[in-house]
């Protein structure tokens, strides 16, 4: 099943990439794992890419032809469908950020626990691995508790997709099915069990392997025009300290 729908932000981000109203795609997928998850959402990505190569190759050359930051458009969208996405431990990852920290100049320099800054996401995807890439298994306290504990129980099955430029692309994780273990974390984490007693009842019986993410439609129209930024993409963009229309 998924949802195509608004989604409201109300943190303070006046970024290029970022919006306090935008478009949705949450797809979640009965029976699928982590790996699952990863799979829809590359499969997924490329079937956009490759029909906006297909049905509008006009409309990208002629972005090439007018955008400064749309030079080399069609070959960049060809290499992403062209190639597998690649795909990289949390843990991985920050050893690879480590390694580059000093070449890099970093604002904020990578450690194991830190939820990965724009800068890292895009080192990553641009220069160590010059393609889009899954980074998976984040630290459980910088996700949501819904999020599927890993048997090391320092981390959880959480992916976030990152792309050249733009950074993360697609966000999102297996679900914990195990009713004890939900609600152990609800406790751990000081949040109001009587607030979640409807989605702990999803699972009171019993319940599926299951897993999703949430992609970002404007987000994903960057990716396929290299437009700059994310306010030029919606027809009535809305930000903090912004929202006219």
């Amino acid at each position: 099943m998924y949802t195509f729908s608004p989604t409201f932000r109300a943190e303070v981000s006046h970024t290029k990439k970022h919006l306090a109203e935008f478009w949705m795609i949450e797809p979640e997928l009965a029976f699928a794992d982590l790996r699952d998850n990863m799979d829809c959402a590359e499969e997924y990505i490329k079937y956009c890419i490759n029909y906006v190569l297909k049905n509008h190759l006009d409309d990208l050359q002629w972005l090439e032809k007018n955008e400064k930051s749309s030079k080399k458009l069609v070959a960049n969208l060809n290499h992403i469908v062209d190639n597998e996405f690649g795909r990289v431990s949390y843990t991985e990852a920050i050893k690879e950020l480590q390694k580059k920290s000093k070449k890099a100049k970093f604002d904020v320099l990578p450690e194991w626990g830190i939820d990965l800054a724009t800068e890292h996401e895009r080192y990553l995807s641009e220069k160590i691995y010059k393609k889009p890439i899954f980074v998976y298994n984040y630290p459980k306290e910088i996700k949501a508790f819904y999020m599927r504990e890993n048997e090391d129980k320092l981390t959880v099955a959480a992916m976030d997709c990152l792309v050249p430029v733009i950074g993360e692309l697609v966000g999102g994780s297996q679900r914990e099915e195990r009713l004890d273990i939900l609600e152990s974390k609800i406790a751990e984490l000081g949040l109001p069990a009587e607030n979640y007693w409807w989605y702990l009842e999803l699972r009171k019986y019993g319940s599926i392997p299951h897993s999703g993410f949430g992609l970002g439609f404007e987000r994903l129209l960057l990716l396929c025009t290299q437009i700059e930024n994310i306010r030029d993409i919606i027809p009535f963009p809305r930000w903090p300290g912004h929202a006219d229309f």
